[in-house]
């Protein structure tokens, strides 16, 4: 029996999953889970330093003439004071003495003669001095359990020493393509066949989501071939196939899930398009069979597929966020189902794919997002403010855009 989106986005969410780690260097953990809270061990700055080239003074000599005494390096290890009416040459970065209280830039200076100066423009206490822990204190945490690691989080572990970090390792998820009317890519076929366009696709989507992907071939049309698909797949996180599930198709799958011990989270949803959707899992292995419609398999993928994606990979953020955009055109709909619609996003409107048609292939070529429109609604007006999940999103345009902000 089907059930709600709501329900169905609950019983992932829900999932108790044991997830296996391992230690990783730094600068290969991009795009990983961390397995572990990691805290600083150290103060940054690690000492008061200098955050511009140019002289440390002792704020109450600033209108004296000041007698150069010294010059320090970034990375010189300096313990030197400051005398009254005395200043120190320092560079960006370098430790500043103990009993400095401003640093004035090289520019705001006149050198009198070559061991003199004489500051020329206003100071403030304290000014160009970078403190002890300012930017990161001692046990304050970088990096929660559950964060995918980027550059900037390996900035931080790099700022603290850490070479090595505990990460989840990649979900194992295993596609394989059913259907003997459909042929793989590499295949020569008839004029009566098509290509398989959903298994490659899930296999490339997967992989772009930080998964280890196995395709293990196309099974025959008999409950026998997909037994041993299924059975030759069982080490993996994941099962991933497409059709034989919805009323009408010979349910070779749902037959050979019976010799099993499949337990099945939900048959079907309550949704448009992609009703026929079958999650479940058998002993540790979890399994996705998705609509064979493309779009249909592609949205519901994006939908749900997605979130199962980021329990496996071990992420603390595993349901959907959204950002606001406007309507670009008035739109109508059946109301009764709830309802993806694909589209495009370009940063103020959302443009409505023209081609929705569950079979159709070429749509999603063309979006970058998608909206779900309750199953009340039968009409939503032109620049109505709209809720817009992203689907493949690198935010760039061919068109020259002004993004400073003026007001």
């Amino acid at each position: 029996m089907s059930i709600s989106v709501e329900k169905a986005i609950q019983i992932i969410s829900d999932l108790r999953l044991n997830l296996n780690s391992e230690i990783l260097a730094i600068e290969n953990a991009t795009s990983r889970i961390c397995a572990q809270n990691i805290f600083a061990t150290s103060f940054l700055p690690k000492f008061n330093n200098s955050a511009m080239d140019g002289y440390a003074i002792i704020y109450e000599d600033k209108n004296d003439e000041l007698e150069i005494i010294g010059t320090i390096y970034a990375g010189d290890n300096n313990n030197k004071l400051l005398e009254k009416n005395s200043c120190i040459k320092i560079m960006t970065g370098a430790k500043i003495p103990d009993n400095a209280t401003a640093i004035i830039p090289k520019e705001d200076v006149e050198e009198i003669n070559h061991n003199k100066i004489k500051i020329i423009k206003n100071v403030k206490k304290l000014q160009h001095i970078r403190y002890i822990g300012e930017d990161i204190e001692t046990d304050e945490i970088l990096v929660n359990i559950g964060d995918e690691i980027n550059f900037s989080k390996i900035a931080l572990l790099a700022s603290q020493g850490i070479s090595h970090i505990k990460v989840y390792k990649k979900p194992k998820i295993v596609v394989f393509a059913s259907g003997e009317e459909l042929k793989l890519h590499y295949e020569r076929i008839e004029d009566y066949q098509i290509y398989n366009s959903n298994t490659p696709s899930l296999i490339a989507r997967c992989k772009e989501l930080g998964c280890d992907v196995t395709f293990i071939g196309q099974a025959n049309d008999s409950v026998e071939s997909i037994t041993n698909f299924i059975k030759n797949s069982l080490e993996a996180d994941l099962i991933i196939t497409s059709g034989g599930v919805s009323v009408g198709d010979a349910d070779f799958t749902k037959e050979a899930l019976s010799k099993f011990k499949f337990e099945q989270f939900f048959d079907g949803i309550k949704i448009k398009p992609g009703k026929p959707t079958v999650f479940g899992k058998i002993e540790n292995t979890l399994m996705l069979n998705l609509p064979g419609n493309p779009l249909a398999s592609a949205l519901i993928f994006e939908l749900f597929g997605r979130l199962i994606i980021q329990k496996l990979l071990g992420s603390r953020n595993t349901l959907h966020n959204f950002i606001y955009g406007k309507l670009n055109e008035d739109f109508k709909t059946k109301s009764g189902r709830i309802t993806i619609i694909p589209g495009f996003f370009d940063g103020e409107y959302f443009d409505i794919s023209n081609k929705r048609s569950p079979g159709m292939v070429s749509t999603l070529g063309k979006c970058n997002s998608m909206i779900v429109i309750d199953e009340n609604l039968e009409s939503i007006k032109k620049d109505s403010f709209i809720k817009i999940l992203p689907i493949n999103w690198k935010f760039f345009t061919k068109e020259k855009k002004d993004f400073l902000i003026y007001e």
